[in-house]
């Protein structure tokens, strides 16, 4: 992975950034763009975010690529959704318009009021159909990205139920299923503490249905506190799929030596997942929290050392994978409590000052975790079984 920071001292932004270029084959890009002057207007944050992200596409390294996916991460979604759909410049514009874009309240700790992540790939085709996929279309494999899934009704179970009959019919209309093509889901529940539990309840009766259980697999998944732009809005759904993928390319991960299967504790993710290409790997961490083989919290009442163990876990699931951390093209950090954000920006900037992360406010399921972490990672391989990515 090949790292890189740009800062523009006009826009008070720094975008950094992990570069996966392959000498031959497709580059991909994770970029983190977060501002640093938290005093500027609301309007101004959102331009500024938006010029820097145009200047990174105009950029001789970026010119050709496609962008993929977007994701905001905002301090107040109710309000500021108006700037990502018109001020921004891009999503209803035909230049971006196919670009895959999730909005979630999970206010970036640095005291800002947006932070974006922006995933950039070479060559293909971007498109977005008529139910509002992006699709990244390649030879051998069409990468399927859906954002914003919700219907607010008031209740978190039936909301839930409703995302997954949505999301598995737009599947099927793709001739892809959940079980076989879903690689990666984000699930963001408004009051985490008291409406995680129907979330769960209606994720097990639709994995159920679609064959997924503990005796098959599970999906790599955070599921987290988060805000739609709508208040009414309890859960909130985004998700990748691979259409073309083969089930021999996907190898889930558990790290039995320090963590326990998720279904023991009544949930239904898996760990991470990893997807082989013909020149790469994929590593999709879930959302991982400091806890032991048994299912147990470790380290209650300590962000340090929940910290740490939290990145242990993710390292063992790494290597799982035959990868580590300087394969880490992203990072996601959630804090329930925002009084830990100087202890916890401190070890990251020590330790991993180079990959492109954002730290947000944002509680995990479990009351005693009080940190959570995800991230992507991609390695180069040769396996000849595959197409390339």
């Amino acid at each position: 992975m090949k790292y890189s920071t740009i800062v523009w001292k006009d826009l008070s932004a720094t975008a950094t950034i992990a570069s996966f270029e392959p000498a031959a084959g497709v580059a991909e890009h994770h970029i983190m763009i977060q501002l640093s002057d938290r005093r500027l207007p609301v309007a101004t944050q959102y331009k500024n975010i938006a010029t820097a992200t145009s200047r990174l596409q105009e950029a001789e390294t970026f010119r050709q690529t496609l962008p993929v996916f977007k994701r905001y991460f905002v301090s107040d979604a109710a309000n500021q959704q108006v700037f990502v759909s018109n001020g921004d410049g891009n999503e209803n514009g035909n230049e971006d318009g196919a670009t895959a874009v999730s909005i979630v309240q999970q206010p970036p700790l640095n005291g800002t009021k947006v932070s974006v992540w922006l995933y950039l790939a070479g060559d293909g085709k971007l498109a977005k159909d008529e139910v509002g996929t992006t699709l990244l279309e390649r030879p051998s494999y069409q990468h399927l990205y859906n954002t914003q899934l919700h219907r607010p009704v008031g209740d978190e179970y039936a909301e839930t139920a409703h995302i997954f009959r949505t999301y598995t019919d737009v599947l099927k209309q793709r001739h892809c299923t959940l079980k076989a093509h879903c690689i990666r889901t984000w699930l963001y529940v408004q009051g985490v503490d008291i409406h995680y539990a129907g979330m769960v309840k209606a994720r097990i009766e639709c994995f159920d249905r679609e064959g997924l259980t503990n005796e098959t697999h599970y999906i790599a998944s955070t599921g987290i506190e988060g805000r739609h732009p709508n208040p009414q809005t309890l859960v909130q759904m985004d998700a990748y799929a691979v259409n073309g993928i083969l089930p021999e390319q996907i190898k889930h991960l558990y790290a039995r030596t320090h963590l326990n299967p998720t279904a023991e504790y009544g949930v239904t993710f898996e760990r991470g997942t990893a997807v082989d290409y013909g020149d790469r790997r994929h590593v999709f961490i879930s959302g991982t929290a400091s806890i032991d083989n048994k299912g147990e919290i470790v380290h209650l009442l300590n962000i340090e050392k929940q910290m740490e163990r939290t990145m242990e876990n993710i390292s063992v699931l790494l290597s799982e994978a035959q990868t580590d951390t300087a394969d880490i093209a992203q990072m996601i950090i959630y804090l329930r409590d925002m009084a830990d954000y100087y202890v916890v920006s401190t070890y990251f900037e020590k330790h991993y000052a180079n990959i492109p992360s954002v730290i947000v406010l944002a509680p995990v399921c479990r009351p005693g975790w009080l940190i959570e972490v995800e991230c992507i990672a991609i390695k180069p391989i040769e396996d000849a079984r595959f197409a390339r990515f």
